[in-house]
């Protein structure tokens, strides 16, 4: 009876969190698609894109992070059938989010000096400087969508980003096709091709998602007429109280895995180009955790606005182990597999590289058992997580990523994952120790809260 109470939410979680992951794996199975071609290049324009990438993945943490404050707000508000706090929570949001979008793309350019002074490899990092200005503008409208993503999935309209995300996806593959081999009588543009087809479907992806919602009834009084400009403070400081931690919480995590590009880069470019195959490998399983974790933020935010916090309790945990049973599959096909998927990323057939495609798939096939292990709690974190944003707990939370990752992961990546002593596999030992204290302490965070409330409601 207790295991059917959690298995009976089984399919209301999917379906709303079946869109979402369907958008999340969409743009990563692009970011695969474009691994691939860069890889046909050469190691060093696979590690370009990695480390011009690891530049772009900290801002684009900062914004996606932030935006995620307009979530639970619009989810409580729809539950509440408060239109007007609905509106202001996404206007307000979608103010915000714009200003920081502009904000990150200013400072990424200021920050382009720092690839020469990191100990990279020196044709990498000329590589990469072009490859970062345009991928950098690109997260003015992919921050700007988020906000438009965030609110509709609060109004648990899940599906319309990924239709967007969808779109630009296919747009964004057709367009590195031509300019990164210049096909069709298209210039021959090589990385620099992968960063204009990122940047032409982000503008898209905005756009269309803004379209498709600008048409639906529940959606269409939110997003048309919105006065951007005239603004409360009251709501401003709510949602920037809100969204701030969350940008930490997920500047926290990026970083960690961030630091990992960088210290693979001291170790050389296969070493790289090696993180950055099962970095992307591991990236395709985690937009499932990530789309249940949106789950847990829309249904834990509606059950809050309704009071219902016993019900709430019980549909989290349904989600969280819902989210152990793909981590359990996951773990299992990386293990299966682990020699075979990173024979997909290189050109097996290139004599004149031979010796260093067997390299770069030698050490990612070890990363890949490592990202393995860490599949189950990578997925409770991020899952647990979403939860404690949909009841607005973030201050908490902030602190225990940052200890996590930045006391606990950092520490034992930088020294096991030195050239002496474990390599690029030290390296991700420290991922699977930070990962792991966060599942821990996000986790006994959420039954605190939850049981006070619990108690709290029934005392009253």
């Amino acid at each position: 009876m207790v295991f059917s109470s959690y298995t009976k939410e089984f399919s209301y979680n999917l379906k709303l969190a079946t869109p979402v992951i369907l958008g999340m794996l969409g743009h990563t199975f692009v970011s695969f698609i474009d691994n691939v071609m860069v890889g046909q290049l050469g190691a060093a324009e696979l590690a370009a894109v990695s480390l011009g990438n690891s530049f772009i993945f900290i801002a684009m943490s900062i914004g996606i992070g932030f935006s995620t404050a307009i979530t639970p707000l619009v989810a409580e508000a729809d539950a509440e059938g408060n239109f007007v706090k609905g509106k202001s929570a996404f206007k307000h949001g979608l103010f915000l989010c714009t200003v920081l979008s502009l904000i990150l793309f200013g400072l990424l350019l200021l920050a382009k000096p720092l690839m020469y002074i990191m100990d990279q490899p020196e044709e990498v990092v000329v590589l990469a400087l072009p490859y970062l200005d345009l991928v950098a503008f690109s997260l003015v409208p992919l921050i700007i969508f988020q906000a438009f993503k965030q609110f509709s999935d609060g109004l648990s309209l899940t599906k319309y980003p990924m239709y967007a995300t969808i779109l630009a996806n296919v747009l964004n593959v057709a367009i590195n096709y031509v300019l990164i081999f210049g096909k069709f009588g298209f210039p021959q543009m090589g990385i620099v091709g992968a960063a204009v087809g990122t940047l032409v479907s982000r503008f898209v992806m905005l756009f269309y998602l803004w379209f498709l919602l600008s048409k639906k009834e529940k959606s269409r009084l939110y997003v048309t007429g919105i006065k951007l400009f005239t603004l409360t403070k009251q709501a401003l400081k709510k949602l920037t109280n809100l969204g701030l931690p969350s940008a930490m919480q997920m500047f926290f995590e990026v970083g960690i895995f961030t630091a990992a590009i960088w210290l693979s880069g001291t170790l050389g470019r296969n070493a790289q180009a090696a993180n950055q195959i099962a970095l992307n490998l591991s990236s395709m399983t985690f937009m499932v955790a990530m789309g249940l974790s949106v789950a847990a933020m829309i249904r834990v935010g509606n059950q809050k606005g309704l009071k219902d916090f016993k019900a709430l309790k019980r549909i989290a945990e349904s989600i969280f182990f819902l989210g152990f049973l793909f981590a359990v599959v996951f773990a299992l096909i990386f293990v299966i597999f682990h020699q075979a998927l990173p024979n997909l990323y290189v050109d097996l057939d290139d004599p004149a590289n031979a010796l260093d495609t067997a390299e770069v798939v030698k050490i990612a096939a070890t990363l890949l058992l490592a990202a393995a292990v860490f599949q189950i709690t990578d997925s409770l974190q991020v899952i647990v997580l979403g939860a404690l944003r949909g009841l607005q707990d973030v201050y908490i939370p902030t602190l225990i990523t940052f200890v996590a990752y930045w006391l606990i992961g950092f520490p034992m990546s930088y020294y096991l994952g030195q050239a002496d002593a474990y390599g690029s596999l030290g390296i991700w030992l420290g991922l699977l120790a930070g990962l792991s204290s966060a599942a821990i302490l996000l986790y006994i965070r959420f039954v605190y809260l939850t049981k006070r409330l619990i108690l709290k409601n029934e005392t009253n």
